[in-house]
């Protein structure tokens, strides 16, 4: 057994992506975790990670770095990677696992001689460019860290091809895809009602995933048809206007979510998963999201606009449809000739799906990366 240190600056616990590393590496590996939240349920020493909320001078002072291009005295000054430095600095591991560029250059000083395997769970220079005051702050800070520090990691993973390809292509380093999907349910598909063919929609209440698009949907589809948001409230203000929008419309209901193990069971019992994201920026147009994979997963037909990295996909599995555009009303014209027969042929075929689109296979790549390195 090897020791292995996984970093995320994420609240691990409730981090999907994360959580599968723990899960296929806690038993084979020695494993530390460090980051957010409470201590996951896992055979795994934790390290929890503090975050303090800085004041209006302390922003104030990181402003001007990043304004002022001292990226690294930005980096270093955070008092996240301070504390996770005075927490770690002691320590020694034969391979740690860094999460996101915020994690690799606090994950290469720590291991001196010792790998870094680069997990990428979004492509971090242009995560948030269609913000103007972002792209003037953080993409620059972003693309300065991976051209710094990601030629000095070991091996690099990330989530899709598209993504994949963009590192590839800006910083010269090779990069394989682990897709977000959870490991084989074993579900089976349910049975579909010709007259109440239930929509679904799970995730976080995030403003920029604009999910008012799908309640638009609503107003284009005939009286079969119901929709329920099963979301975290992530911002209390957005959720109250999502309520607020769809109060008009009895077929839309809001469900408390569910822990993250159970989503695949409780997304059983419908019978499709809708996603429609305007790609408003980089990673948004390449979205291949934990949610396309648990709506296989749960055997679910799938209903998304024209992502090209879910549109791949679905296409490849059949067990779903494409709308032409993100425009509401086209994802509704195709969610509206949809009927029992053509739900439940899509439902089989998320089943087969599922039996491929999991992390059965991409843990395999994962663990490969991380025997290879130790």
């Amino acid at each position: 057994m090897k020791s292995v240190l996984i970093i995320s600056f994420s609240v691990i616990h409730s981090d999907p992506r994360v959580m599968r590393q723990v899960r296929l590496l806690e038993n084979v590996h020695r494993v530390t975790v460090a980051g957010y939240g409470r201590e996951p349920d896992a055979s795994i020493e934790f390290i929890a990670l503090d975050k303090p909320p800085a004041g209006l001078l302390q922003k104030g002072i990181w402003a001007s770095k990043l304004l002022l291009g001292a990226f690294e005295s930005y980096y270093w000054s955070l008092s996240q990677v301070r504390h996770a430095q005075h927490l770690l600095a002691q320590r020694s591991f034969d391979l740690i696992v860094a999460n996101d560029i915020s994690a690799l250059p606090l994950a290469l000083e720590l291991a001196g001689s010792r790998p870094v395997l680069m997990d990428a769970h979004e492509y971090s220079p242009r995560e948030f460019d269609d913000k103007l005051l972002w792209k003037l702050l953080f993409g620059r800070y972003h693309h300065d860290l991976c051209k710094r520090y990601l030629p000095r990691a070991a091996a690099m993973t990330t989530v899709c091809q598209g993504i994949a390809d963009e590192y590839e292509r800006e910083y010269r380093i090779p990069c394989k895809v682990i897709h977000n999907a959870p490991l084989d349910q074993k579900l089976s598909p349910s049975a579909v009602d010709a007259d109440c063919i239930r929509l679904i929609h799970h995730g976080s209440a995030i403003r920029s995933r604009h999910l008012g698009v799908m309640i638009e949907m609503m107003k284009h589809l005939d009286a079969r048809f119901t929709l329920d948001f099963m979301l975290v409230e992530t911002d209390a203000a957005y959720m109250a206007e999502l309520r607020a929008a769809a109060q008009a419309d009895s077929r839309i209901s809001f469900i408390e979510p569910v822990a993250m193990q159970d989503i695949c069971q409780r997304l059983n019992e419908f019978d499709v998963g809708v996603y429609l994201l305007p790609p408003v920026n980089f990673n948004h147009e390449h979205a291949l999201p934990n949610k396309f994979f648990e709506f296989i997963q749960a055997r679910l037909a799938v209903a998304i606009g024209p992502s090209p990295e879910m549109a791949t996909l679905l296409r490849q599995y059949r067990c779903g449809v494409v709308a032409e555009s993100f425009d509401p009303q086209a994802l509704a014209a195709v969610v509206q000739q949809l009927d029992a027969t053509a739900v439940a042929c899509f439902k089989e075929a998320s089943d087969v799906a599922a039996g491929e689109l999991n992390y059965e296979r991409g843990g395999q790549l994962m663990l490969s990366e991380v025997e290879r390195l130790v």
